[in-house]
């Protein structure tokens, strides 16, 4: 495949800074510092930030704003919270980065049918910081704050998975802003239907490249009347996974079970002041009744003791589960102190839960044989795992390495009938994956779609697929 060398209709850094200035004030910045903070931050991505930020409060302007970028033949990338590891947010290309944080209203809750509608710029935590009260909760957590739009244009995903599904599966509505500056509305409040294109699951997970989103109508959940976290030391990851394996298999309606290798409980002993068992763990979650918590908890224990896992430790208050699980979000950093200076080459894949041990222990033994320090942590009741080997970017030799062994990585699991990506997205970094796991049949349908509704690629050029210059 070509590689993507369309460049957009002639962009006008001046004229669109003239014409957002006009429109928005101070609301506009071509402030280095700012720029750099909308490009990548967060992996070892190089950042490429954007020629001008400018921050929204509506959907009609954010519309405003598209319509100004298209006039100059500016690129547009928009931006939620910026805690995307694969370069979403990079404006390879220059262009304006439209930062929805302000969109942060709660338009409505709907307690009867386990609904909300949110803007873009609402977070996580704070939804169901609003929610809660009501006895309502949204269960998608990535780990990070992330912005709910932001987290239904990546697909998000994270340690609730494996019980209430992905971002997919809890958007059922959304207002968009089209490349052209129109505004559409798609989906609707019924729980199903069957009208026409599923115009929703294509937003989500664009990632940016074919239009904005700036409203969304999500599913919400009861509260459990009981949760329950615990872990379990394993004498190895195969032991750890096989547990993984037959906890599905079985159907325990387990709401979290995640997995840290030995290497990443060091990391997170040492950032947080842990003293858990530097030995394969797994984080569990339970939600029901306390009758049903209790089943599910023995059910568990045993299938634990029968791989060798150790006696469960359990946490019922949320104080103490709440710490649990800080540790398992903070694992990322925690990982980068294994090694202060180097940076982590993200990984995300995912395969059939049935290849899980074999993966996760290729994976290791990989990492040993290459000489990286590489821990994993994983979504395993989804298959989905991250290794996150730690490389000094200033040495050519060590970053060939550590690519390298990301390469066998994403190989591996294409092989077990996995993917490149369980949650992260394409972005930058992963598109060269993406003409690996899909014919070219399937990459014309992306493209064909992107050209439709983006013929000019302004909308977040340069990510997920690549477009050839014959469709200039």
């Amino acid at each position: 495949m070509t590689a993507d060398t369309r460049q957009p209709i002639v962009h006008d850094k001046v004229a669109a800074l003239a014409a957002l200035r006009a429109a928005f004030g101070d609301r506009v910045t071509d402030n280095a510092t700012i720029r750099e903070q909308h490009g990548n931050t967060l992996s070892e991505v190089a950042n490429q930030p954007p020629d001008l930020v400018v921050f929204p409060k509506s959907t009609e302007e954010v519309a405003e704003i598209v319509r100004c970028c298209r006039s100059a033949g500016a690129p547009i990338i928009p931006f939620g919270t910026g805690t995307s590891f694969e370069g979403h947010v990079n404006a390879p290309l220059g262009g304006v980065s439209i930062d929805l944080s302000r969109l942060k209203s709660i338009v409505a809750v709907h307690e009867e049918d386990l609904q909300c509608v949110v803007e873009a710029g609402v977070t996580r935590e704070e939804l169901n910081r609003f929610v809660r009260d009501l006895g309502l909760f949204f269960p998608i957590d990535p780990g990070a704050d992330a912005s709910l739009g932001g987290m239904a244009a990546t697909r998000a995903s994270g340690t609730n998975a494996v019980r209430y599904g992905t971002m997919k599966d809890n958007v059922l509505a959304m207002t968009v802003v089209l490349p052209d500056g129109r505004i559409a509305r798609i989906g609707g409040r019924a729980r199903k239907s069957a009208a026409g294109y599923d115009l929703v699951r294509l937003m989500i997970g664009s990632e940016g490249t074919l239009g904005i989103i700036t409203e969304l109508t999500l599913r919400l959940y009861g509260l459990p009347e009981e949760m329950a976290a615990g872990i379990c030391a394993f004498p190895s990851v195969k032991a750890a996974c096989d547990t993984v394996i037959s906890t599905i298999q079985l159907g325990i309606p387990i709401a979290r079970i995640e997995l840290l290798d030995e290497v990443q409980v060091r990391a997170c002993n040492a950032y947080a002041a842990l003293e858990l068992p530097e030995q394969p763990i797994l984080c569990v979650e339970f939600h029901g009744s306390p009758v049903g918590v209790r089943d599910q908890i023995e059910r568990f224990a045993e299938i634990a003791g029968d791989c060798g896992g150790s006696d469960m430790q359990w946490a019922v208050e949320p104080e103490r589960r709440s710490a649990l699980w800080r540790a398992r979000h903070n694992a990322y950093w925690a990982a980068r102190g294994l090694r202060p200076g180097a940076k982590g080459i993200s990984t995300d894949i995912c395969v059939p839960i049935s290849h899980l041990a074999a993966c996760v222990a290729e994976t290791k033994a990989d990492a040993a044989a290459s000489g990286l320090i590489a821990p994993i942590v994983g979504h395993v009741g989804d298959g989905n795992f991250h290794c996150l080997p730690l490389v000094d970017m200033d040495d050519p030799t060590e970053v060939a390495i550590g690519r390298a062994f990301v390469d066998r990585l994403v190989r591996r699991a294409l092989a077990y009938g996995g993917t490149s990506t369980g949650e992260h997205g394409i972005g930058q970094s992963n598109m060269k994956y993406l003409e690996l796991e899909f014919d070219e049949p399937a990459l014309d349908m992306m493209r064909a779609v992107k050209q439709a509704l983006d013929p000019d690629n302004l909308m977040n050029p340069g990510k997920i697929v690549r477009m050839p210059a014959s469709a200039l």
